[in-house]
């Protein structure tokens, strides 16, 4: 579950995030979509507890970060991060590591997950997504969609409460990006919550509950996915919906 209460993030003189609020229930799946630079990656980072914020607050399940409590090291936002996975659109893969090594990383060294019970959940993470077969491969050796499906899965092993994906099948061919929506649906319905940045609006059509849409730094509309598609109340989201790759 997900609540945003009034979030707002500033840079200097720049509004990245303008009174925010949102709400999402266990077991959703929502997309956000938008023109670029309007605040959605800030938006995921200060959900994962990335990011100051200067005003609001933000609840994934039993924990809450209110703005004052955003820029501290404290137990409470260690403990608030924990609650989240996050893919970044630039993947971070740990270079140094195999496929499965990157996979296994965290839920032995932070989990404290047995490492023989972390490499079979790995390898059953790999199959689900068609690469298994790379696994003692390094990051250097993949090509980009791979890469993409690695830090996805290296997400999805953590078994966060909330995953964070931004552009998560930029990389990806028609069928791969099928496997993906198969995976976080799958995800989904075992009572997680999935929360998407992307420019395919075809890709979240078929995988996202709500939709919502941001402009100027500000949640400017969130609906039903196929309410929002069919008929968004605002002109903003309208007019970006006729450029979208569904027309």
């Amino acid at each position: 579950m997900i609540s945003i209460k009034g979030l707002t993030k500033t840079v200097q003189n720049a509004t990245l995030l303008n009174n925010v609020s949102l709400e999402l229930a266990s077991g959703k799946i929502l997309g956000i979509i938008g023109p670029s630079g309007n605040g959605k990656t800030t938006l995921l980072q200060c959900l994962g507890g990335l990011l100051p914020f200067e005003k609001g607050s933000i609840t994934v399940g039993n924990s809450t970060i209110r703005a004052n409590e955003s820029e501290t090291s404290s137990d409470l936002l260690w403990a608030f991060r924990k609650k989240s996975g996050i893919v970044f659109q630039h993947l971070h893969l740990f270079p140094h590591l195999t496929v499965l090594g990157n996979i296994i990383e965290a839920p032995v060294h932070v989990n404290r997950t047995p490492k023989g019970e972390a490499e079979r959940e790995g390898i059953n993470l790999l199959k689900k997504l068609g690469i298994e077969l790379h696994m003692n491969k390094y990051p250097e050796e993949l090509s980009g969609g791979e890469q993409q499906r690695v830090a996805i899965l290296r997400a999805l092993a953590m078994n966060p409460e909330v995953l964070l994906l931004d552009e998560p099948t930029s990389a990806l061919d028609p069928v791969r990006s099928g496997d993906v929506r198969t995976l976080l649906r799958e995800f989904a319905s075992t009572g997680h919550t999935v929360v998407i940045v992307s420019h395919s609006v075809r890709f979240l059509k078929g995988i996202a509950d709500y939709l919502a849409f941001m402009g100027k730094s500000e949640m400017i509309e969130m609906n039903t996915t196929q309410l929002l598609l069919e008929n968004p109340q605002d002109t903003r989201p309208k007019e970006f919906l006729l450029y979208s790759e569904l027309n």
